[in-house]
């Protein structure tokens, strides 16, 4: 059986069920599996398998607590037809790269890719467990993943969510998606600070042992819903090993010939995911880390030297906006030979004087990565080209990524077949999309932004949008940052 364990502790062991339900170790660490299981699907078999079936054969290996019925009712109940196309992820072949459309769930963001199924394997794994406690998903989003666990959490029995976002960090789209959302389990709060203060203080509340008794007392317990919780991050593991399929199926590789993949990141959740996917045997070549101009994570990779001191820039892809990624706590325990002494040395020389260096051998072991960034002017340039070229739109975090995809080839003349992560609908980002591919259009009205975008990009309006043009504001508290954990307590009546 697949056991996990924190990061920063290797000696208390979880199932998978378990570490699901926790979200994040009680010591602040994340959780990893005991190994990467060997993906046993011959590679040619995958052009044929559809997603509900490559997601239970993939995830089944992780999560091997869970019962085949189990696990199968979790992807059948996500994977439906809240999904608007019947593939579940496309792959789209534009500018000589080809685009994995993350983005056709019910919030048109990649993001629904998992937690469409993380409230099922949430509430599978409390049940497994015996719980009775009413489970708290606490959140801090960077505009995604806010919306798309509301929307998954939305009236899920014995569950309660709180997302907190940084009220101006986020696009005008991301905000009113979260504070129309419906449901009477539902919370969303804006603070007057960064994703980075949203995403510390939420931790903080996780190792807040006086915090846990009360809730515990009052009959709660917290999970995340953000990808240091494992049952977000294995369902990403997913798509990279469909797209390989998708492309032997279109003929733009053989089964077994390699593809590189490249991939918008902030918190490092989705590039560690097809990460995961390669240690399964998933042919990928290179791991292309694109990142805008919070590039924390290029440097970290060019030097070994990972510094968050440094100003916080609020760009065009604000998903992206992070300085603290999270989830590279994971890929640093693997590169340290799994020791967790040394993780829980660099994360509190983080913590304590904002950065950390690793060793050159560290470093070596990360030798399957590439890390560059795109300028503001170059996403603005890379959305216009890709229209005019191909007529194809696409959102600011996949310009990063398409940006950066040129950039890699035009300097290691390798030619292998790409895949470019296309994490957000251009509907989330109008604004930004038709500065650049409509430059001269002034009018800065929601609908009439949409409306001039489905004019040009010559795509209906998804769901998301035609109700989020209706839907009424339902939450408008905002709070300073050091006030996040008064307003938890508020919200679950413990003050």
């Amino acid at each position: 059986m697949t056991t996990y364990h924190s990061t920063r502790n290797a000696e208390k062991t979880l199932t998978a069920s378990q570490a699901i339900l926790q979200g994040i170790a009680p010591d602040g660490g994340l959780y990893v599996p005991d190994h990467i299981p060997a993906l046993d699907i011959a590679l040619d078999r995958l052009a044929d398998m559809t997603y509900q079936e490559l997601a239970y054969e993939v995830m089944q290996k992780f999560f091997d607590d869970f019962t085949e019925e189990e696990l199968k009712h979790c992807v059948n109940a996500a994977y439906d037809d809240k999904f608007d196309d019947s593939s579940i992820v496309p792959l789209v072949k534009a500018g000589g790269n080809h685009y994995l459309e993350l983005f056709h769930g019910p919030t048109i963001a990649f993001k629904d890719m998992a937690l469409s199924i993380l409230p099922h394997l949430m509430t599978t794994s409390a049940k497994k467990n015996g719980s009775t406690k009413e489970i708290v998903i606490l959140t801090a989003t960077s505009g995604d993943t806010g919306k798309a666990a509301l929307d998954g959490f939305a009236d899920v029995p014995n569950t309660r969510i709180i997302v907190f976002y940084p009220k101006n960090g986020v696009s005008a789209i991301q905000e009113k998606q979260m504070v129309t959302q419906k449901g009477a389990n539902t919370s969303v709060v804006a603070i007057d600070g960064n994703f980075d203060d949203a995403q510390t203080n939420v931790k903080n509340m996780f190792g807040n042992a006086d915090l846990a008794a009360r809730l515990d007392a009052a009959g709660f317990q917290f999970s995340s819903a953000n990808s240091i919780n494992i049952g977000r991050l294995i369902p990403q593991v997913v798509y990279y090993v469909y797209a390989y399929g998708q492309m032997v199926k279109q003929g733009a590789i053989a089964a077994g010939e390699p593809m590189n993949v490249v991939v918008p990141t902030g918190n490092f959740g989705n590039i560690l995911a097809a990460y995961f996917a390669k240690q399964m045997g998933l042919p990928i070549q290179k791991l292309i880390i694109a990142s805008n101009e919070n590039k924390v994570l290029v440097d970290f990779f060019e030097t070994g030297a990972y510094d968050r001191n440094r100003d916080f820039i609020l760009t065009t892809s604000p998903s992206m906006d992070i300085l603290v990624s999270s989830n590279l706590e994971r890929l640093l325990y693997l590169m340290a030979d799994e020791s967790a002494e040394a993780v829980q040395t660099f994360m509190n020389d983080l913590k304590e004087i904002g950065r950390y260096e690793v060793t050159e051998a560290m470093q070596e072991k990360a030798k399957d990565f590439y890390a560059d960034y795109a300028k503001e002017e170059e996403v603005t340039a890379q959305i216009a080209a890709l229209y005019h070229a191909d007529g194809y739109v696409i959102d600011p975090h996949t310009a990063v990524a398409a940006h950066v995809a040129n950039a890699y080839v035009a300097e290691t003349d390798d030619h292998t077949p790409i895949i470019i992560a296309s994490t957000a609908s251009p509907y989330k980002f109008p604004q930004a999309v038709l500065n650049a591919i409509d430059p001269e259009f002034s009018d800065d009205s929601m609908e009439e932004m949409l409306d001039r975008l489905r004019e040009l990009s010559g795509v209906a309006f998804p769901a998301a949008i035609e109700e989020l043009l209706h839907a009424e504001v339902r939450h408008n508290t905002v709070v300073a940052s050091d006030e996040m954990q008064q307003s938890v307590e508020t919200i679950l009546g413990l003050n």
